[in-house]
């Protein structure tokens, strides 16, 4: 007799050799076109389905999660954050839900220091005037940025990302320091200054490096008050949720130049971004590219299927199982 193997919506074209795997072990539903699925889109196309592999941005919502089939019994994401995912919904429905955490952290770092870098350096405003040929020269005023070795970087948020940023940034001898629900032990802080009221750090920050996870605690949290507690000419950069910066603050500091430049990755409703910064020549713009490297990405495909592989196929828990807030 064969067994039947479990069916898994992929709701995005993942990596080809995730698709692979992922094809090997279960009844695969792909999405070659990578077409976009609103809630009831993605709801219908998991009919028949034992498990979910989605990403970041899915609508995952709790609307979504009610009209679910009863055949889904896990979702996976293929990313570290779950806001998409409404956990409290998908438990009531007894619903597993499962990350990817550990194995982007490095690519996620390298490119918050290419932000800053960017930033800070006036990476976009010389690569546009090599672009359109505005160039004529070398000459003693031309694009002068804001120096970085030596200053002083805050952190907020000091989980896996951000120590591996304050790693990085130790290498230009910037003085660490952070912000973190906890303090980190004395060997992971390595130096680092620690503030327990992340305002209080604000004042600290040449440079603020935005690694928070997005929370209703986090939420816009990059506000004018905040922003205004930074020195000016400070540089703002965000590589974790779009949602933790309040875009018309960032965009009005960006504007009277109370910020020198801002280096971002993600946007809050991306990709339709604020169309204010399409206009800033001090804004160094990434389309959330932090994990884009092939290694990393084939790492969470392959975490992602870890999980529903020990779930749907060896019914044992999910390695990385979320579990929803009490």
């Amino acid at each position: 007799m064969t067994t039947r193997k479990p069916r898994v919506l992929a709701t995005r074209h993942f990596p080809p050799d995730v698709e692979a795997r992922l094809t090997s072990n279960f009844d695969a539903v792909l999405n070659p076109e990578d077409r976009l699925f609103d809630g009831p889109s993605l709801a219908k196309a998991s009919d028949g389905c034992d498990g979910i592999m989605c990403a970041a941005g899915d609508p995952l919502n709790a609307e979504t999660i009610a009209a679910l089939p009863a055949s889904v019994r896990m979702i996976a994401t293929f990313s570290v954050g779950y806001e998409h995912v409404d956990v409290g919904a998908a438990a009531r429905r007894k619903i597993l839900v499962s990350n990817t955490p550990d194995v982007l952290t490095d690519a996620t770092a390298d490119i918050a220091m290419l932000c800053l870098l960017g930033a800070a350096r006036r990476a976009h405003e010389g690569a546009a005037m090599l672009r359109t040929h505005q160039w004529v020269g070398w000459s003693p005023t031309q694009l002068m940025g804001v120096h970085v070795t030596g200053k002083r970087l805050g952190i907020l948020g000091m989980g896996r990302i951000g120590q591996a940023m304050a790693d990085r940034a130790r290498a230009f001898r910037m003085t660490i320091h952070y912000s973190n629900r906890n303090r980190l032990p004395h060997d992971l802080e390595k130096g680092a200054i620690f503030h327990a009221d992340p305002e209080a750090m604000l004042p600290h920050c040449d440079f603020l490096s935005i690694n928070a996870p997005m929370t209703s605690t986090t939420r816009k949290w990059v506000n004018a008050e905040r922003i205004a507690r930074l020195p000016k000419g400070a540089v703002v950069v965000n590589t974790a949720r779009g949602g933790v910066v309040d875009d018309d603050a960032l965009i009005a500091a960006l504007k009277s130049g109370h910020l020198a430049s801002a280096g971002i990755d993600v946007f809050d409703g991306e990709p339709k971004i604020h169309q204010g910064y399409y206009g800033l020549e001090n804004a160094f713009l990434l389309p959330h590219m932090g994990s884009a490297t092939v290694e990393t990405r084939n790492a969470m495909g392959f975490k992602a299927l870890d999980n529903l592989e020990a779930y749907l196929l060896k019914e044992q828990s999910p390695p990385d199982l979320v579990r929803a807030s009490s």
